[in-house]
């Protein structure tokens, strides 16, 4: 009898032994595959989409778009790459966009009717689906930060104005003065849209008068995937050319000029904002994803070379899903843009046949 009981324990231990085994390779197995899904992340940036053609753009232009396109990917590229959070990189690469003249946005941003400069931006967590944005400020240098702090450190999704300005002065921003926002070209194209203006004997001009049409774009926004799995997106502008009556475009407009949601994707926008605003761009591409099962890519097109054209709008986004696909899709004849995927590899373009 003892030598049976003996038998039966020997047997136990041993099928214990396999089981521990058994779990401990099949935890081993779930930790490296885990391990490889954190190691994905990407990051993609546009500077604005509209009639930009390579015999409009002098050689010297040229080098410096690409350049401080490729400063501001790497600038969020290194953030993932050490660790860092989507928001972060978006933050912080978008603050590079913001500080050059080259783009519509913080230093370089569009002059209003009036000759003043407001700006809008907004930001979307992924993980959360927390918001936060800012519309029509006139003294904050980098209007995504204050947007982000909306969003992490007040109640509301946005605010405007005097009253962004407030809540950003109770948070120790420093308040620029207007002619931080001076840049000469930018004045210029006020100048001869209200040239254009005198010419029509109108108090405004078409917004389908081509020059109008061309002047209007210029928006910079990021989307970024981050190794712990985290979708963002951020966008921010100095709006259209001439606007008038506090015009507010997509950009700050959650699920039009900006949407996050782990479960699909990451977009930021960049075009003509009224089309934008009524085809919620962002949030259709994501919904096309969660409902139709689409790609990426081909919500994108759908969205960009279908239902916005259809509407008289045009303009592009860039995306990126939560599998690290990107998206850089425009019905313009160009659009600023750059990406860079965990591999480390970069690709800028900026005119339609670079794709």
């Amino acid at each position: 009898m003892i030598k049976i009981l003996t038998l039966f324990n020997i047997i136990f231990l041993f099928i214990g032994c396999k089981n521990v085994e058994n779990d401990t390779s099949s935890m081993y197995s779930s930790s490296k595959k885990s391990e490889k899904t954190t190691e994905n992340f990407g990051i993609v940036i546009h500077g604005g989409a509209g009639t930009i053609l390579k015999e409009n753009m002098s050689d010297s232009l040229e080098a410096a778009y690409m350049l401080k396109l490729e400063e501001a990917v790497k600038t969020g590229y290194e953030i993932l790459k050490n660790g860092g959070t989507s928001l972060e990189a978006v933050t912080h690469t978008i603050n590079v966009m913001e500080d050059s003249p080259l783009f519509n946005a913080g230093k370089g941003a569009v002059f209003t009717h009036e000759g003043s400069n407001e700006l809008d931006a907004s930001i979307m967590d992924g993980a959360a689906l927390n918001a936060g944005a800012v519309a029509g400020v006139k003294h904050i240098k980098n209007p995504i930060d204050l947007a982000r702090d909306v969003m992490q450190k007040s109640e509301h999704v946005m605010l405007y104005g005097a009253g962004a300005e407030e809540f950003a002065q109770s948070l120790n921003y420093k308040m620029m003065d207007t002619t931080y926002f001076y840049t000469k070209n930018r004045y210029e194209s006020l100048q001869r849209v209200l040239e254009k203006e005198k010419e029509k004997n109108d108090k405004k001009v078409s917004f389908e008068d081509p020059y109008i049409k061309n002047s209007k774009f210029g928006t910079v926004g990021c989307a970024a995937l981050d190794k712990h799995g985290n979708l963002a997106a951020g966008t921010s502008t100095g709006g259209m050319t001439n606007k008038r009556w506090n015009r507010i475009g997509d950009a700050p407009i959650i699920g039009a000029g900006t949407y996050a949601n782990n479960a699909t994707c990451a977009v930021s926008s960049t075009g003509w904002g009224e089309f934008f605003i009524r085809s919620v761009v962002a949030y259709d591409i994501s919904a096309l994803m969660e409902y139709k099962r689409m790609s990426l890519q081909e919500a994108a097109h759908e969205v960009i070379q279908k239902k916005v054209p259809a509407l008289g709008g045009d303009g592009g986004i860039v995306a990126i899903d939560k599998d690290g696909n990107v998206a850089m899709e425009f019905n313009t004849a160009g659009m600023y843009r750059a990406t860079m995927n965990a591999e480390g590899e970069l690709e800028i373009g900026i005119y339609k046949e670079n794709e």
